[in-house]
């Protein structure tokens, strides 16, 4: 088991996912991706631009494997002019599809408050992201217990605008 300091959810105390429950897991969380990107494109970022209480951008991006546009809602967090972007999964063992999508190609589009922007997205050193942790949980709590409840380093991207 892998602990964090600055993490503050104890992992005793938090509902771990059995092996089973991951495949619905995913398959929701597509499809309510899916579902929230479309409204979300379609309504310029009026409506669905929150989720479970955590301010959400439409991310375009390209498929690492594909080279297809791709377009997911992310919980973002606004640092200065940059955007952070956590690659949580709600805790889940693995990183999403999306990480590998921006490691690969980390020119993106974000689109949020109603305005689209190019940006680069460079994932953080294990420091800044010990920094940038307050405010990440600050804005959205729910990130503790995700990382409370997984091996995996969440991987944390800051996106510069171009």
């Amino acid at each position: 088991m892998t602990k964090y300091d600055y993490v503050k959810t104890r992992r005793e105390d938090v509902v771990q996912y059995k092996e089973s429950q991951l495949p619905m897991i995913k398959a929701f969380l597509k499809f309510g991706s899916r579902a929230q990107a479309k409204i979300f494109r379609l309504s310029k970022g009026r409506l669905m631009k929150s989720f479970l209480g955590g301010p959400v951008c439409l991310v375009t991006m390209t498929g690492a494997k594909t080279g297809k546009t791709r377009q997911i809602p992310l919980i973002h967090i606004c640092d200065g002019e940059n955007k952070v972007l956590v690659a949580s999964c709600g805790g889940m063992p693995k990183n999403p599809v999306w990480y590998y999508n921006l490691k690969a190609h980390p020119q993106i589009k974000i689109m949020a408050d109603g305005e689209e922007r190019e940006y680069v997205a460079r994932q953080v050193s294990d420091e800044e992201k010990a920094a940038l942790w307050p405010l990440l949980v600050e804005t959205y709590s729910d990130f503790d217990e995700y990382q409370a409840r997984t091996d995996r380093n969440i991987p944390v991207f800051s996106c510069e605008p171009l």
